[in-house]
């Protein structure tokens, strides 16, 4: 029960110093710990946020890969068919420029979104240990609770079998009910 007290004074600082452990267990047990991190991430999103976990997403798909694929090969195809006319000829200078605009505008977006995604694990991870650490000190609780039943169900197991041989070795027949131990 020590360990469990420690635990409990790491979680509720704030309690007063005067509540018992039933009290306090009692104040956990009816108080919610776990809060939904995408309910509670949805609601604060700003929309430069949820665009770029959106563009995020899409960037990381084979959907992207095999459009852009395609529209690389559409713009060289073209660019070779055209030859004199070509608006980008053989060397491809404006596809290149083009390639690294977009590698420079979809890099922090990526990372954005993958600092955002870092926030959501962490505050997941926090949300986890509460729970947790409540079921921990919960549990410990009903066990100490069960050991301390499973203890004087022995003393009063013990009781009737001495009554039983007191009454065996003296057939007076006078039982005393009022000598049981009561809680």
């Amino acid at each position: 029960m020590k360990e469990s007290k420690k635990l409990i004074g790491e979680i509720l600082q704030d309690v007063k110093r005067d509540m018992s452990d039933e009290e306090i267990l009692a104040l956990l047990a009816g108080s919610k710990i776990s809060v939904s991190p995408a309910k509670e991430s949805r609601e604060k999103d700003t929309f430069g946020q949820r665009a770029a976990d959106k563009i995020a997403k899409f960037a990381g798909s084979w959907a992207f890969i095999f459009s852009f694929i395609a529209v690389l090969l559409l713009w060289m195809g073209g660019n070779v068919l055209l030859a004199s006319g070509a608006f980008d000829p053989y060397p491809f200078i404006l596809l290149n420029l083009v390639l690294s605009c977009v590698a420079a505008i979809q890099a922090p977006l990526i990372m954005m979104s993958q600092n955002r995604q870092e926030e959501k694990d962490r505050r997941r991870a926090e949300n986890d240990y509460k729970v947790n650490l409540k079921t921990e000190i919960l549990i410990e609780d009903l066990y100490n609770k069960a050991s301390r039943i499973l203890i004087h169900q022995e003393a009063i197991l013990r009781y009737i079998k001495a009554q039983e041989a007191a009454e065996a070795a003296a057939p007076s027949g006078t039982t005393s009910a009022e000598s049981m131990p009561r809680e």
